[in-house]
């Protein structure tokens, strides 16, 4: 079993292969959210393009928390500023230089996380956004994370970048959507006043690098068929997800960083299934038993059916080739079963004691 360190070096080294990363050479990168998931995995192959050219690339990574354990040796390098700072709060940026490019990639995509503070929510998205714009260098490219979610409440899928969802600022989710839906809105108006800033719409990401206490649906599933030697669901699992592998997210997102010609981009995964068939193949991958409840009790507010349109992209950037579900999810298992050290055990074992 490989380290997690090796795996997501893996990952990054795919990147760097598929994406032209030269204009990052020599240059500074302001990287928000650098502690989670997505934020891992573009510092990542920020560090192993500068390994790979030589160039230095100037990366200040900032975060809400000190990393985990497991993820500090990704801040570690001459070149690589670590900064720890709520950018909820207005003045937090005050101090730091312009950097030529700037990926606003803080925010909290669980939901329980999101719904638990809804003013910070929307102050991440909103003021946090005005306020890493102002950081921007002349001539310099800014990539705002924003979300499937503000489709929310639309009928047709797969969505396109030219919908838009029909909830309302009293939704459940409104904090989170309301403050993407924001954020774009800020993009676009300093797009108009000729800065070269984009969104991209991203759905359900998953990949080694996860936080070992996230809580949504495709990281509890696999936590449960480690830790406790079976998978549980919680309805019967006919909500759809369509997933995107880390990898091929983050090959997209820099495409867009560097190359987009677009306002807005759609960004995500080919891997459609139901949350019962993703559960199945968890368990069959740990080598674990399912248990399916007889009656439904889904989250408050969540839609029935995640799928995005990725023609735009694929058209302007070419990517065709998408890691495959299971490929990502025994990747991803190995991830934690690194995490977990022994705690993970065998969960054939755990299944039959």
């Amino acid at each position: 079993m490989s380290s997690l360190a090796e795996i997501i070096e893996q990952d990054a080294a795919a990147v760097c292969s598929a994406v032209d990363l030269s204009p990052l050479d020599g240059s500074s990168v302001l990287l928000t959210g650098a502690s989670g998931l997505l934020g891992l995995h573009l510092l990542a192959v920020l560090r192993l393009r500068a390994r790979q050219t030589g160039r230095p690339i100037h990366v200040t990574a900032i975060a809400r928390s000190t990393p985990p354990a497991p993820f500090g040796d990704f801040f570690a390098g001459p070149n690589i500023r670590f900064a720890r700072m709520d950018l909820a709060d207005s003045e937090a940026l005050i101090g730091l230089p312009r950097h030529e490019h700037i990926i606003h990639a803080a925010g909290y995509g669980q939901p329980h996380r999101f719904l638990s503070d809804p003013v910070k929510t929307i102050r991440l998205n909103t003021v946090a956004t005005l306020a890493l714009i102002e950081k921007l260098a002349a001539g310099g490219k800014f990539l705002f994370m924003s979300s499937s979610e503000v489709y929310s409440g639309a009928q047709r899928t797969p969505h396109r970048e030219a919908d838009i969802g029909t909830t309302g600022p009293d939704h459940v989710r409104a904090c989170y959507i309301e403050g993407k839906r924001c954020g774009e809105a800020i993009c676009h108006g300093f797009r108009a006043q000729g800065r070269a800033i984009k969104a991209a719409r991203l759905a359900l990401a998953y990949g080694p690098g996860t936080r070992i206490d996230d809580q949504r649906v495709l990281n509890t599933l696999i936590r449960r068929a480690l830790l406790e030697g079976r998978v549980s669901l919680l309805d019967q699992g006919h909500a759809r997800r369509t997933y995107g592998y880390i990898s091929d997210v983050v090959e997209t997102l820099f495409s867009i960083l560097l190359y987009g010609r677009e306002a807005v981009y759609n960004v995500g995964g080919q891997s459609a299934t139901s949350i019962a068939e993703l559960a199945r193949t968890i368990a069959d991958i740990v080598g674990v038993p399912l248990t399916v409840p007889a009656q439904d009790q889904g989250l408050p507010g969540a839609p029935s059916d995640v799928a995005l349109d990725l023609s735009l992209a694929a058209a302007e950037f070419g990517k065709r080739d998408f890691v495959p579900l299971r490929t990502g999810l025994e990747r991803t298992v190995d991830a934690y079963r690194a995490l977990y050290g022994d705690s993970a055990g065998d969960g054939r074992q755990r299944a039959a004691s």
